[in-house]
C-alpha cells in the first residue's frame, strides 16, 4: 500500500512554560515491509537527530524561551507489503537483553495465575499466537481508561485497556515465558478504526542465535501486515514512545493529538 501520514501533536499550558526538552521516536524506518518515500518532522525550533540503544532515530530539541503552546508535526509517505519477520543487524540490543521485566511489565502473580494455560511452551508463532488471543480476548479494548504509566498488572486487573495495555501484558507475559520481546510503537491503517492510527504491538525473537523476531499485533489477534507502520522499538513504551519529554512551568497541560492515513493510489 502506498500510505500518507500525518501526525499532528499539540500543546497548551495554563502557565508560561519556562525551560523543556522533547524527544521524539517519529521517523519510520526502511525495513522489511516498509519504505520511506518522503517523511518530515516539523518541530517549533530545529531538532538534533541522533541514533538510540535500539536504533531508533530519535530527535531531540530544548526550548529555553517561554511559551504557552507547542506543535509538532510529522507528515510524509510509505509503501508498504506484507512482512512481519525482522532479521537485527550484528550490532543490535542482545535478546537475552528483552527478557528483563520493566516497571510497566512486571507481571503480578494473578495476571501469571490466570495466563497459565496460554503461556507459550516455545517460541513458536502459533504458541505466540494463541497466547495474543488470550490476551485480546480477556482484556477489553477500552480507551479512556488507562494511561502511558498504567502497567500491565493494572490493565490486567481491570480487564481493560488499549493497544499499549495490550503489548505490555504481551511483552510480561512473554518474558516471564523466557521469550524475549520487544516494544513496537506505529501506525495502523483502518479507514472504519481511525481511533488505532496510533497503534503499539510487539515482536518477539524467534531465533535468539539469529536475531529473527517475528511482529505480532495482539489488539487483533494476527501477524503485523501492510496495514501497519513501525515507528521505534523499545523495552516499552517509555523507550519507543512517539513524543515525550519534561519541562518546567507550563501548570496544567492540554493534549491534542490527531493522526490522519490515507491510502495513495
Amino acid at each position: 500500500m502506498h500510505l500518507k501520514i500525518r501526525h499532528r501533536t499539540e500543546y497548551r499550558y495554563e502557565t508560561p512554560v519556562r525551560y523543556s526538552i522533547q524527544e521524539l521516536r517519529l521517523t519510520p524506518p526502511t525495513t522489511a515491509g516498509q519504505e520511506i518515500d518522503r517523511w518530515k518532522i516539523s518541530t517549533p525550533i530545529k531538532a538534533s537527530n541522533s541514533i538510540d540503544t535500539f536504533n531508533n532515530v530519535c530527535s531531540v530539541f530544548v526550548q529555553e524561551a517561554s511559551y504557552t503552546s507547542m506543535m509538532i508535526e510529522a507528515e510524509g509517505e510509505v509503501h508498504t507489503h506484507d512482512a512481519y519477520e525482522y532479521t537485527d543487524d550484528v550490532k543490535a540490543v542482545s535478546p537475552y537483553f528483552l527478557l528483563q521485566q520493566t516497571s510497566l511489565t512486571e507481571p503480578s502473580d494473578e495476571m501469571l495465575d490466570y495466563f497459565s494455560a496460554s503461556l507459550p511452551k516455545k517460541n513458536s508463532i502459533d504458541e505466540v499466537l494463541k497466547l495474543a488471543s488470550a490476551v485480546q480476548t480477556s482484556i477489553q479494548y477500552a480507551p479512556g481508561q488507562t494511561n502511558f504509566a498504567t502497567t500491565a498488572a493494572q490493565s490486567f486487573a481491570m480487564k481493560s485497556g488499549v493497544c499499549q495495555d495490550h503489548a505490555h501484558i504481551m511483552l510480561s507475559l512473554c518474558r516471564s515465558a523466557q521469550i524475549p520481546a520487544r516494544y513496537v510503537s506505529g501506525y495502523f491503517f483502518a479507514e472504519e478504526s481511525p481511533n488505532l492510527a496510533s497503534h503499539a504491538w510487539i515482536d518477539f525473537c524467534s531465533n535468539i542465535d539469529k536475531g529473527v523476531w517475528i511482529s505480532v499485533d495482539i489488539t487483533h489477534a494476527c501477524l503485523i501486515d501492510a496495514r501497519h507502520i513501525r515507528l521505534a522499538i523499545g523495552r516499552d513504551y517509555y523507550s519507543a514512545a512517539p513524543v515525550k519529554g519534561v519541562r518546567t512551568g507550563g501548570g496544567g497541560e492540554e493534549l491534542t493529538a490527531n493522526i490522519s492515513i490515507q491510502q495513495l493510489t
